[in-house]
């Protein structure tokens, strides 16, 4: 008779004995005497999960579980951790935070350095190329002006390098300022670029010379010009990194906000090698670019819906932009007729929509298109979405309920005393969770990494529940930045709450991040939550979210990532 062994370990020793998990699912795994929330509303709390393979096999009570116990199980004792789903960030963009993890951030929690402090601005970049001398390219973020005439100039860059191509990503990732070298390496001159948009965004001084500033679409010329830079393998390091990075706080899984074929085809590389560790779906489009049906881009489309459906790499979502972030008031990318145009006929095609939505007039104007490609094109299971919602009229509320529209948001982007509003002087409450919630919609949160710097869903969620306004006297002169933020760019909370009636629970600040963030995805058969048969993705935490003071959620961190029944991040005592 064989002896059943069974290995009943603390949940950091079991860690530990888990390394090189990456590449190795145990056979059977067993999570007992937990605090286990499975998003599940018939059956939200359980004490025991087991994994086999890649999947949840059971889940239930310590007794029923360690009956299914067999020679080898490994067996992890939570002591009580509270475990949910894996997180699942609705929105952000996986290329550019890889790039900017890999470079360096001038604004970060603890504070932001900008440009009116060039003394210190300078030596951070200085500090930086001189620790990284085989960089080609220097690429970082900071907060910055983009509202002339107070926008830098690529002068203050030239002094910090001269040598190499210099890029800051502004927060908001609607703007990049670069010196020189850069410009050159772009093919930016005084002679106007051939796209009347890119050139349209190009600032220039009063004699013509680029001035180093480029903002939303004229971004293109500089990405265009760095993605041919980089190798395969330096993209595909990237891209691994920045997905260890995520597993880190827990996230699983992310809908990437921009993209292309190509990009797509990196997420497949690194799936057939076993090295991606968060599930992707991208979308294809490019900041505040306007959309052009080529006979090319529909090709390119319709090869990645074809070729990438499966649970790792998906594609089938389009996003729009109906205005962009810079400049003392977001620029409109769309006439309403155009947009209109281009939604139907993306539409009728069967794909996905998301649109980005600053202004209520946005907001109305989506809502509009969406709505006649509805009555235009028939019934279909669509899944539309606008995302971050930061202003929208009172009579639009009920309007994403009723045409099933969903509400992806972030929350650490909020609040100011004015929310996340551009205009002081509009009274239009904004970012209006409670609401969309009350009104039957399905609100899904995401970071927008790295225009948020970490991308952490626990600030998130704190957020979503207390709406704190946060000030940041780092960045409280620049003008064009509406968004101090939580937590954000040296923010601090100033004990004050905007709009506490659009405060919303922790539960369903959880769900957000992962029940409704699988439906918006097309995902809710395989994650989302914890049941039979579903994939293995969960996160054992730090503390218990829903039992904590709610200005402790934030302090949460997970002890434990797993993805498809493998460790892809685990604590360290």
């Amino acid at each position: 008779m064989i002896e059943c062994r069974v290995l009943v370990v603390p949940l950091l020793t079991a860690l530990a004995l888990l390394l090189g998990a990456r590449t190795f699912a145990a056979e059977k795994t067993l999570l007992i005497h937990g605090h286990i929330y499975t998003a599940i509303q018939a059956n939200p709390w359980v004490q025991a999960l087991a994994v086999t393979g890649e999947h949840i096999e059971a889940v239930g009570s310590d007794r029923q579980l360690l009956a299914r116990r067999r020679a080898q199980t490994r067996v992890i004792d939570l002591k009580g951790r509270t475990v949910i789903p894996g997180i699942i960030d609705s929105h952000l963009h996986l290329l550019f935070g890889a790039m900017e993890l890999h470079g360096f951030s001038l604004s970060n929690p603890e504070g932001s350095v900008t440009p009116e402090h060039p003394d210190a601005l300078i030596a951070a970049i200085k500090s930086f190329a001189a620790n990284h001398p085989a960089d080609r390219i220097l690429i970082g973020r900071a907060d910055f002006s983009t509202a002339l005439p107070s926008a830098p100039t690529r002068a203050l860059l030239d002094r910090a390098v001269s040598d190499r191509p210099l890029i800051i990503h502004n927060m908001t990732e609607h703007a990049l300022w670069v010196n020189t070298r850069a410009l050159a390496l772009a093919g930016i001159t005084d002679d106007p670029v051939a796209d009347p948009e890119e050139e349209r965004n190009v600032i220039r001084d009063a004699s013509g010379h680029p001035s180093g500033m480029m903002l939303e679409a004229a971004q293109e010329l500089i990405e265009r010009a760095v993605m041919k830079q980089l190798s395969e393998q330096e993209k595909l390091a990237l891209l691994s990194t920045g997905g260890q990075y995520l597993n880190r706080l827990g996230i699983t899984s992310i809908i990437n906000a921009t993209g292309d074929l190509n990009e797509i085809q990196l997420y497949a590389t690194l799936r057939d090698r076993g090295e991606l560790t968060v599930r992707t779906r991208t979308a294809f489009g490019a900041v505040a670019v306007p959309q052009k049906l080529t006979p090319q881009w529909l090709a390119d489309l319709e090869t990645a819906r074809s070729r990438y459906h499966d649970d790792w790499v998906s594609a089938n979502l389009v996003k729009f932009f109906a205005d962009g972030s810079t400049g003392l008031i977001p620029p409109l990318v769309y006439r309403p007729a155009d947009f209109r145009s281009l939604v139907l006929e993306l539409d009728r095609r069967g794909y996905q929509l998301m649109t980005h939505a600053e202004r209520s007039d946005s907001a109305h104007m989506i809502l509009d298109a969406y709505e006649n490609a509805i009555r235009t094109n028939g019934p279909r299971d669509r899944r539309l979405r606008i995302e971050h919602n930061f202003v929208v009229n009172e009579e639009d509320v009920p309007r994403f309920a009723k045409l099933s529209v969903i509400a992806s948001a972030q929350p650490l982007f909020c609040c100011s005393e004015i929310g996340t509003n551009y205009d002081a002087q509009d009274p239009t409450t904004t970012d209006r969770w409670h609401s969309l919630l009350a009104s039957g919609a399905v609100v899904v949160f995401g970071s927008d990494w790295p225009c948020a710097w970490p991308p952490d869903p626990f600030v998130n969620m704190q957020q979503a529940v207390t709406r704190q306004i946060w000030h940041s006297s780092d960045t409280a002169s620049i003008e064009s930045l509406p968004m101090d933020g939580a937590e954000q760019g040296g923010s601090v909370a100033t004990g004050k709450i905007y709009a506490p009636e659009e405060r919303i629970t922790i539960r369903e600040a959880v769900d957000a991040y992962t029940r409704n963030a699988a439906y918006a995805a097309f995902e809710e058969d395989h994650v989302g939550s914890l049941a039979p048969g579903m994939d293995a993705d969960l996160v054992v935490l730090s503390q218990d979210v829903f039992s904590v003071d709610a200005m402790a959620i934030s302090k949460t961190h997970p002890l434990l990532t797993m993805v498809g029944g493998k460790i892809v991040f685990e604590a360290r005592d």
